[in-house]
């Protein structure tokens, strides 16, 4: 298997989408991921926003995997500290390390981002992931909390 890795710029736009599949299937929430898709231009506005982080996994040209992360800039500090939104891996390539890949593709530009920290959330009960993060950094247990919109 020959895999690469993107990091998505505004004209990556197909990639973005085909992304947002692997996500759809993976997290099992196709209402969520394609009953209202953005626009072009939305899309390459967020791709165009430097808070804004899309890398892809790819073999060939087949989106296998991606992470969303966004830069949050810190008010104490001149400091940020980057949230990993989504990450899932196809499938038929998970266990092959490319989700490991992804987050140190990540760590690897944070401190472009001026960051100092990359934080990420999981369920309880989706295992693979608690592991992986598990391995790369340390665990903390934060309540959270879904606030409605008035």
């Amino acid at each position: 298997m020959s895999l690469s890795y993107k990091k998505l710029e505004p004209t990556d736009l197909t990639i973005l989408r085909e992304l947002n599949l692997v996500f759809a299937d993976a997290f099992g929430d196709q209402k969520t991921h394609l009953s209202n898709r953005p626009s072009d231009y939305y899309l390459t506005q967020l791709l165009s926003r430097p808070t804004f982080i899309a890398l892809a996994a790819l073999e060939g040209s087949r989106v296998v995997g991606g992470l969303i992360a966004y830069v949050l800039e810190k008010y104490e500090q001149e400091r940020s500290e980057i949230y990993i939104y989504d990450l899932a891996v196809d499938e038929a390539f998970r266990r092959r390390g490319i989700a490991r890949a992804l987050i140190e593709r990540l760590q690897s530009m944070a401190k472009d981002y001026g960051a100092w920290a990359i934080f990420v959330q999981a369920d309880k009960v989706d295992t693979p992931a608690v592991r992986l993060y598990e391995s790369m950094g340390v665990s903390e247990e934060p309540i959270h909390f879904d606030i409605p919109v008035k």
